[in-house]
């Protein structure tokens, strides 16, 4: 059958969605947090008082901008692919989170879709072209 005959591409396709989630993620939403600097961070990791972590609110920000940018670049090449998309996982669930409760003005949807890319990549792993599959 015509579908069957497309599992020869699955490493491609796993490559297809890491670049483009990953590329897409790091330029279009985390390069302008990790160069926003300390004032944006704080205002960024401000939303962390939903969940009660209302502190250092700079070290959260900046920590949003690492997985936005750094960990979305790891998962793009490949490399630490799932602890990478983790910690991006559980960030795109806060900014879901902050979305849904009204932290932050706009819809969850760009979140809860990173987030299950990125959740599906951390169950499948990065495929065989990546950084990953070459240095294990």
């Amino acid at each position: 059958m015509i579908w069957t005959s497309l599992d020869k591409f699955r490493d491609f396709g796993l490559l297809l969605l890491r670049v483009l989630f990953g590329l897409y993620l790091a330029f279009g939403h985390g390069l302008g947090k990790i160069t926003g600097g300390p004032e944006q961070w704080a205002g960024l990791g401000g939303t962390m008082e939903i969940f009660g972590l209302g502190f250092a609110p700079t070290f959260w920000g900046f920590m949003a901008a690492i997985a936005e940018f750094v960990c979305a670049l790891l998962v793009a090449v490949g490399f630490l692919t799932r602890p990478a998309a983790l910690l991006v996982v559980i960030n795109m669930s806060v900014a879901a989170t902050a979305h849904i409760t009204g932290v932050i003005d706009g819809g969850p949807e760009m979140a809860l879709l990173y987030g299950i890319a990125f959740l599906s990549l951390i169950f499948v792993g990065p495929g065989k072209y990546s950084v990953d599959e070459i240095a294990g």
